[in-house]
């Protein structure tokens, strides 16, 4: 996973614009392909790093962790609870912020799960490394699932019939493997495969025709209005961190990456989401404020590139924007 400087991606962005028709529409499939390559916008791999070493034992079991209400307090929440993924769930809620197990909220939006295994860090402000560190955190989070240690956690499980065996099977190196460790790793290895397949990487395959005429013009508007400064590579996002509001301020109370780094510069930075399945995850930012992806587009304009679109160019945006939903999710 390429990780870039703000720098970097400007001339990306920049370069990106030269190699794009100056009229709207006027690209053809071919020419977005190139131009999102240039951009360094390229397909999703088939599996995250790391998954080539799950095995079907501990993907199983990761999903009924995943799915499981007794890992919560009060036997009401699970993962799947704010990340559902049953269904055509978007790994999302679509809820502005998640309610806990015991009906307080958080104070974030809930970010997909959705391809969580190629982002570069978890969480809006990137205090876990990677999805087992992740895993781990809401289980003890006093707002979440609120269980009140690790310790309880294991000896919870140990007391059930069904997770003593399914540990086993999954951790072989024999002892006890029902370990709070390996909890977050089977987790994290289900994670791993909820990769999703949508029409735009069928078009950067060489698929000309999976866009409609007017998704082609949305992404040519896309890479030409400077939004792959942040929304590049695979994910098209989850790659960088970025200050809201860059250019026009966007009011938060939240300090973002500053609450993990105590580093000034990190003030009001937080980890640029993905796009991939924007459609189906509403509301959109950090703090789950806004309400539809058409405004979410003209906000992103304004604050972040101090650019305000007009509505057939919101409309176009938005249309290439559908056009990376999960195909399975987003059929009717």
């Amino acid at each position: 996973m390429h990780k870039f400087t703000v720098q970097s991606l400007c001339l990306v962005a920049s370069a990106v614009s030269v190699l794009i028709p100056a009229s709207a529409g006027a690209a053809g499939a071919a020419d977005v392909r190139a131009s999102a390559k240039a951009a360094l916008i390229v397909p999703l791999p088939d599996k995250p790093p790391g998954a080539e070493n799950d095995t079907p034992a501990l993907v199983s079991l990761g999903k009924k962790l995943y799915l499981d209400k007794r890992l919560s307090a009060n036997n009401s929440q699970s993962c799947n609870s704010c990340h559902n993924i049953e269904g055509k769930g978007a790994g999302v809620d679509n809820e502005p912020t998640s309610p806990g197990a015991f009906g307080k909220r958080g104070g974030r939006n809930s970010p997909t799960s959705l391809n969580a295994g190629f982002q570069f860090a978890q969480f809006w402000d990137g205090r876990a490394a990677d999805l087992v560190a992740q895993a781990k955190g809401p289980i003890l989070n006093p707002g979440e699932m609120a269980m009140p240690s690790e310790a309880e956690v294991i000896k919870k499980l140990k007391a059930t019939s069904d997770y003593p065996p399914l540990f086993a099977q999954a951790f072989t190196a024999g002892g006890d493997q029902l370990t709070y460790d390996n909890l977050a790793r089977a987790i994290a290895a289900f994670e791993r495969t909820l990769v999703t397949h949508d029409r735009f990487d069928d078009l950067l395959k060489g698929n000309d025709t999976s866009l409609s005429a007017q998704e082609l013009k949305g992404a040519e508007l896309f890479l030409k209005t400077g939004c792959t400064t942040c929304h590049t590579g695979p994910l098209i996002g989850g790659n960088m961190y970025m200050k809201v509001g860059l250019v026009n301020p966007y009011e938060t109370s939240d300090l973002g990456r500053f609450a993990v780094t105590k580093d000034n510069d990190d003030k009001f930075k937080f980890k640029v989401p993905t796009l991939r399945n924007i459609a189906l995850t509403a509301p959109y930012f950090h703090d789950g404020k806004v309400a539809t992806l058409s405004d979410a587009v003209k906000k992103m304009a304004w604050h972040q590139l101090g650019k305000e679109l007009k509505d057939d160019e919101v409309k176009a945006i938005v249309a290439f924007l559908g056009s990376l939903s999960d195909k399975a999710r987003a059929a009717k």
